[in-house]
């Protein structure tokens, strides 16, 4: 059932502020994480460590309700510590033991601490919700998001993330310094912030992830996106633009966006909001300096400033 935007707008803001009571001065963030929630998308939450991320992490789950699994990736993490095993039953024969992925929410805590072939165990219950074990498929529920935290690349004892794995993230964000005023809060609070208690069950966020289909996106502002996406495929500070899924990912996201924001309709600003995040991580910049995220983020925000919005 449909919700109308008005209160789907109210929903989403009391999450918004419920989160923000723990995480303070990341409004933006907050917002952009729910929002790819919505869309039925998983979130990619990079920093350095102490900035934030997993407190960012378990807030949200913590505000959203369903069933939560924090998974902890360590270099020593098997696939099968993920999806589950076949273990011997006491009657005979074998059973499967679902892994910490059948859940609702589930935090992957710096993810690409683990070596890529148990990252790669993520690959298809992100895609296609659910995992093969045995050559058994097991479905994942319905309302199902992975919510990664990772470390930058420089730091030692990580893993990069495969192309293929980051694509399965909706959307890629960083926490980033606090400002002095949040900073001094967060000191004098402590650290351990008492969590909020669920403001969305995960039945009003199917409702709100059904309501994003309702969203009406006119034909100019599909054209200022594809605009956008083709810049990508021939500019010469990319050596590779934008994939037809990167594409469906900034629709999707700029209709839960403008849901979000008390709105049937999205405008161009959600898609100038949302194509660096959503894309920066799917194209490869030519340039060879500085972090590969941030290259990709700043090359596709400068394309977006050289075209020229409808209306």
């Amino acid at each position: 059932m449909a919700v109308p935007p008005d209160r789907a707008a109210a929903r989403l803001r009391a999450a918004k502020q419920a989160v923000a009571g723990v995480v303070r001065g990341k409004d933006s963030v907050i917002e952009l994480s729910l929002v790819a929630i919505i869309a039925g998308g998983h979130v990619l939450l990079e920093d350095i460590p102490g900035t934030g991320k997993t407190t960012l992490a378990a807030t949200l789950t913590a505000v959203l309700g369903g069933d939560f699994r924090r998974i902890q990736f360590t270099s020593d993490l098997l696939p099968g510590d993920i999806t589950g095993v076949n273990v011997l039953s006491p009657g005979g024969g074998f059973a499967f033991r679902s892994g910490p992925i059948f859940a609702n929410l589930v935090l992957a805590d710096e993810i690409n601490r683990a070596t890529p072939r148990t990252q790669s165990a993520l690959l298809e219950a992100m895609s296609e919700r659910r995992v093969t074990v045995d050559g058994v498929r097991h479905p994942l529920p319905d309302i199902f998001t992975v919510i990664a935290t990772q470390n930058p690349q420089d730091f030692q004892g990580t893993f990069p993330l495969p192309e293929s794995q980051l694509d399965r993230f909706l959307i890629r964000l960083s926490m980033g310094y606090p400002d002095r005023e949040h900073e001094r809060a967060i000191l004098r609070r402590g650290r351990n912030p008492t969590p909020p208690e669920a403001v969305i069950s995960v039945e009003e966020v199917a409702e709100l992830a059904a309501s994003v289909d309702e969203v009406t996106v006119h034909a100019e502002v599909e054209d200022y996106l594809l605009d956008l996406v083709e810049k990508t495929r021939t500019d010469g500070r990319l050596l590779r633009g934008v994939s037809t899924r990167g594409a469906e990912a900034l629709y999707r996201a700029a209709r839960a966006l403008a849901l979000a924001r008390g709105r049937g309709f999205v405008i161009p600003e959600d898609i100038r909001t949302l194509a660096a995040p959503i894309l920066g991580h799917r194209v490869i910049a030519r340039a060879a300096s500085g972090p590969p995220g941030a290259m990709g983020r700043h090359a596709v925000q400068e394309i977006l400033w050289e075209l020229t919005p409808p209306g």
